[in-house]
């Protein structure tokens, strides 16, 4: 595989933990809301992931990758709402409260959202690493010619 094969990789990677990053800072931000233009309260969003599925062993996929030139990568498949259901709060002074009382929040747990912000993250600092070890690896081989 090329270098450029590292950086291509690396780029699918770099976009999607930017789009998951992106979805739960919108988590967080609606975390409150209980009103949205679909009606109801916001339903917490999760980004799926896929990859193409590995079926033989990894030293085999390496090579048939390299062979064929394929470059493997992170795609995302689609961005879910959260089938749980909202959390009710006795509020009766809430406006949207509905006659026993209770107001419909988001399904969204801060704690979880914090969780799966730092992995997103860790796993953005991952794909700059691999970019800059490419990179690094790049002018290394430069140099040697030269």
């Amino acid at each position: 595989m090329d270098i450029g094969g590292t950086f291509d990789i690396s780029a699918t990677g770099l976009r999607a933990e930017r789009l998951r990053l992106d979805t739960i800072a919108s988590n967080l931000a609606n975390a409150s809301t209980t009103r949205t233009p679909e009606g109801g309260p916001y339903k917490r969003r999760d980004v799926v992931f896929v990859t193409q599925a590995l079926e033989s062993d990894f030293a085999a996929t390496i090579e048939e990758m390299s062979e064929r030139g394929a470059r493997q990568g992170v795609k995302v498949s689609d961005v879910i709402e959260d089938t749980a259901p909202p959390r009710m709060v006795f509020d009766p002074g809430h406006p949207d409260a509905n006659p026993e009382g209770f107001v419909a929040y988001p399904n969204v747990n801060p704690v979880t959202e914090m969780v799966d912000l730092m992995t997103a993250t860790r796993a953005y600092e991952a794909n700059v690493q691999a970019v800059n070890a490419a990179k690094r690896m790049q002018d290394a081989a430069l140099s040697i010619g030269g």
